[in-house]
């Protein structure tokens, strides 16, 4: 029986891959690689702390965000050429609680329903399963260059930006709590590689003046399940507890990945 919102799918489909495209293009730019060195860090810090037997990254699949991870089983789902996987965001050929880990490297922003993609995401993650967003910030420079861009400009001007607080209600809806997460990319949004690496210094300032007004967004969710308790072996139970990441408590111009015991990594 064919999904309702297959038509929709195929009629979209033609677009969906030209804004992946100019994505994927926008990466190689001196902006792109400013966004992707930022984010490849935070990554990487809220992965390599996730166990499990299998992990997936949806979207971009010429850039690894997976690499810190020591899941045994990591794969990439695409539609851009070189995943493993050829699937569209809204019809994951995976079955239901099968994943450990899903990672989203700007997957929603490019979509016509971001929401049903978290809904796609939701189903493929097993109970306490982990999920890794990064996204452009709408409280940002970033989003006031997008706002006198046209409608031509290619992106990542021609995405659209979601805000932090609609994701985290978007996430609680599905069940997810947030349990990581930093803003970054603090400086204008210059195209000159010199430019970028004359305001580096703002790197310091913003994240710690103005914390959520970043360019950038990586966050990390858990699925909850309610009235469901893994049994795990202890010794995955204490390297959770030593190695896990935990919102806690943050002092003005504090925010980022920390563990357990508050030390920031």
């Amino acid at each position: 029986m064919r999904p309702p919102y297959q038509s929709f799918v195929s009629g979209n489909s033609d677009k969906y891959n030209g804004l992946r495209s100019s994505l994927v293009e926008w990466c190689g730019s001196p902006q792109g690689r400013y966004v992707l060195e930022w984010e490849s860090a935070q990554f990487g810090r809220a992965v390599e702390d996730v166990f499990g037997f299998r992990a997936a990254q949806l979207g971009l699949p010429h850039l690894d965000m997976l690499r810190s991870n020591r899941i045994p089983f990591r794969f990439a789902l695409a539609l851009e050429p070189g995943a493993a996987v050829a699937a569209d965001p809204f019809q994951l050929p995976l079955a239901s609680e099968s994943l450990d880990l899903l990672v989203l490297p700007h997957t929603l922003e490019f979509h016509a329903d971001p929401h049903q993609v978290l809904r796609e995401a939701a189903r493929v993650l097993r109970p306490e399963g982990q999920i890794v967003i990064s996204g452009f910030n709408s409280l940002s420079l970033w989003r006031v260059r997008q706002m006198f861009a046209g409608r031509d400009a290619g992106a990542p001007w021609n995405a659209r930006f979601i805000s932090l607080l609609k994701l985290r209600d978007w996430l609680r809806l599905l069940g997810f709590e947030l349990n990581g997460g930093r803003f970054g990319c603090y400086a204008p949004p210059f195209r000159s590689a010199e430019w970028l690496s004359r305001v580096r210094f703002i790197e310091h300032a913003g994240a710690r003046w103005w914390p959520i007004a970043g360019g950038v967004y990586v966050v990390r969710a858990v699925k909850r399940v309610q009235g469901v308790m893994l049994i795990t072996p202890a010794w995955r139970r204490e390297r959770a507890r030593r190695r896990g990441l935990a919102v806690l408590p943050q002092r003005r111009g504090q925010s980022g990945f920390v563990n357990r015991r508050g030390e920031k990594r």
